[in-house]
């Protein structure tokens, strides 16, 4: 038996029976990370001080059976005592003074925390080539990127660096590196898990999230970070859920839209061909599933890109080489600070984004750009909400293509942002969606589809997404190769 091959699931079931210890699970991952980060790179800090947190959870006696499990944390989620650096030179020595609320949750189980897991600089882009440390390899293929943002915590799932892994999605910063690394990603509804202590990029398009091994461990990781939290303007009061409970039950009569617009000439023949497959196993499994439309998703990429842009231009302004963060050492005047220390502490894709942003709220433009966006968003929202009125999920590819090779994409803005073509809406609307592995390509590249479920259908969609992933045993069938 491999301990890192197991899902926390299994995990917690060998621990209860007895057959493994805790400090045989924290091994065998502390082990498995000296083996492979050097070639996959996914850490940008690895804490040291994992058998002193596993001697505290038992000396604490804590009850919960995730105690002892390790977990890996993306780097703009604040981590009291441990640096969160959102992978960039303007926070390298940042130590949060504070937990976020995920932690506390996670630390209240008993979870141990391996380390701040690599990312795109502020969580923008696509591939986590934009990171100031390094550049995270993908799993499958060492010379192909991982996605992005959550580059770093996906590779590190696959590589069985860590059991499962918190990420952040702005706009498919979970769903297409789960897509791209063979893994499970789960982007909740917006407000379902606090953002207190999330690093912020865009406010109204940000959710932290679970990346995991597949689909029941998803299931048991929101139930641990999922809640209402007053720190949170935006947290959601809702009644608390069991998202396990939902898995098992028969999705005969589950009534599935599948968008014809995510099927146009930008998706790769292959993807088609997969998602295709995945659409007869559902008929077969008696879902009823038709074609539909979502009229608004062509203007959804351009949408998206302004308000988050617009927002993180205004987020952003507190890195100013004042109250925190880095400030450059070449300054006579104030506005040489503010200036050097933006223009040395931020990287090439966070000034673009910022300019840009700064540009959509500028006096004359404001109305053009950003007001008519926010139209516009209200419009996708309209969509959805028709489409939910018949449907009970959509189901789409989650990314055109599978992982690209390191350094193809990263000097092209414009295509590395229609990575992110078939997630993006859904953020713009706030509804939760998941990315499963639904197989590989003629290169033995994974290859994902996603499911979209409306507001708080978490229960829906993870019950859809299990059914599937029973019948089509991919992890049992592949597995990731580490290629150079």
């Amino acid at each position: 038996m491999d301990i890192i091959e197991l899902t926390v699931h299994e995990l917690i079931e060998k621990l209860k029976n007895k057959e493994i210890t805790r400090e045989e699970i924290v091994n065998a991952y502390s082990n498995r990370i000296n083996e492979k980060e050097a070639d996959v790179q996914a850490f940008v800090t690895i804490c040291e001080n994992v058998q002193k947190q596993l001697a505290q959870v038992e000396q604490k006696q804590i009850k919960s059976e995730l105690a002892g499990i390790p977990i890996g944390i993306k780097d703009n989620i604040c981590t009291k005592g441990i640096k969160t650096t959102c992978s960039s030179k303007m926070l390298e020595n940042f130590i949060a003074p504070y937990d976020a609320t995920v932690m506390n949750k996670i630390n209240a189980e008993g979870m141990i925390n391996f380390g701040k897991l690599n990312m795109d600089e502020f969580a923008m882009g696509a591939s986590t080539e934009y990171s100031y440390f390094k550049k995270t390899k993908n799993p499958w293929n060492l010379n192909r990127v991982p996605g992005g943002s959550s580059g770093g915590s996906a590779a590190a799932v696959a590589a069985g660096m860590v059991p499962w892994a918190l990420g952040s999605d702005t706009g498919g910063s979970i769903r297409q590196p789960a897509s791209f690394c063979g893994i499970v990603g789960l982007k909740p509804t917006y407000g379902l898990v606090s953002r207190y202590g999330l690093v912020a990029f865009a406010s109204s398009l940000d959710q932290i999230g679970t990346l995991t091994k597949d689909v029941e461990d998803a299931a048991i990781l929101l139930n641990v970070i999922a809640g209402h939290d007053e720190m949170d303007t935006t947290s959601a009061n809702r009644e608390k859920v069991d998202y396990t409970k939902s898995l098992k039950k028969d999705i005969k009569g589950l009534r599935i839209g599948v968008p014809k617009e995510y099927f146009g000439d930008g998706i790769n023949p292959e993807v088609k061909n997969a998602i295709e497959k995945v659409i007869a196993k559902y008929k077969e499994l008696g879902a009823i599933v038709e074609e539909c439309s979502l009229d608004i998703a062509d203007y959804a990429l351009a949408t998206y890109y302004i308000i988050a842009c617009a927002e993180a231009s205004s987020n952003l302004g507190r890195f100013d080489g004042i109250r925190y963060g880095y400030r450059t050492k070449n300054f006579e005047n104030l506005k040489d600070i503010y200036r050097n220390s933006r223009s040395e502490g931020f990287g090439s894709e966070v000034k673009r984004r910022i300019i840009l942003g700064t540009y959509v709220l500028s006096s004359g433009y404001y109305d053009a750009y950003y007001k008519k966006a926010q139209q516009v968003r209200t419009l996708v929202k309209n969509e959805f909400a028709k489409n939910f009125e018949k449907y009970d999920v959509l189901l789409t590819p989650t990314a055109p293509n599978v992982a690209f090779e390191i350094g193809t994409k990263s000097n092209n803005p414009l295509e590395m942002y229609l990575a992110d073509i078939c997630t993006v809406s859904i953020n713009i609307a706030g509804l939760p969606g998941i990315s499963v592995p639904c197989g590989v390509n003629s290169e033995e590249m994974p290859i994902g589809f996603q499911l979209i479920g409306n507001h708080f259908a978490e229960e829906t969609i993870l019950n859809a997404a299990y059914a599937y992933e029973k019948e089509s045993k991919f992890r049992e069938n592949y597995k990731p190769q580490f290629k150079k």
